[in-house]
């Protein structure tokens, strides 16, 4: 995948590389999709760790600074592994049908809820990106999402989840900018500007990290 992409993904090329025979490795895997699954699992599972770690090495009482330790760390394993960002992130792999369960999508519910315990950290402060009345309902979105928030965070309205993908969007774009090269041949470093985003970002939930 490094070298090629996710289209590169391939049991057989897998197989050759290991020494082993096409069907050897299909007693592992039962099609290419189910390996896929498994290291879209895998891959958003490091970036999920990666952001929680540094989330938790900054105080509660200190939410600014928790989203701003998250956003780095994102950054960071970003930066360090371009082709696993691009398999959760970008590039489909041709032909993969992702299941309705598995761990890819158990490792993005944890992202979901933690970006919501972010903004749940900072909601009562959070009033220039509140939207204006009731706009948003918990059927506005992903049941299997609403559900999860509103057993963890029962006070929280649904608006704030709407919030939580603004803030998630805030901190992916110049990510995934730099990631498909369209950051670095604009300014000499990136991790300035994504900083100086980030920092906004905290600063529009009236928060200082």
């Amino acid at each position: 995948m490094a070298e090629g992409g996710p289209d590169a993904i391939s049991l057989r090329a897998i197989a050759r590389e290991m020494g082993m025979t096409a069907g050897a490795i299909y007693s592992y895997f039962a099609t290419r999709d189910d390996l896929v699954t498994t290291l879209i699992g895998d891959v958003y599972g490091a970036v999920v760790d990666a952001a929680e770690a540094a989330r938790d090495a900054v105080p509660e009482s200190d939410p600014g600074g928790r989203i701003l330790a998250w956003a780095q760390a994102v950054r960071e394993w970003a930066v360090a592994n371009p082709e696993g960002f691009r398999l959760i992130y970008g590039d489909p792999v041709p032909g993969y049908r992702p299941p309705d369960d598995g761990p890819g999508k158990a490792a993005e519910m944890r992202a979901c809820t933690g970006l919501v315990g972010l903004v749940a950290a900072a909601w009562s402060s959070a009033a220039p990106l509140q939207p204006d009345g009731p706009r948003y309902s918990w059927d506005d979105f992903e049941p299997g999402l609403t559900g999860r928030v509103r057993a963890d965070f029962p006070e929280l309205p649904p608006g704030a989840v709407a919030v939580t993908l603004r803030v998630w969007g805030r901190m992916h774009g110049l990510v995934a900018l730099e990631i498909y090269g369209h950051l670095r041949p604009l300014v000499h470093d990136p991790a300035a500007v994504y900083r100086d985003e980030i920092r906004a970002l905290v600063a529009s939930l009236g928060l200082t990290p």
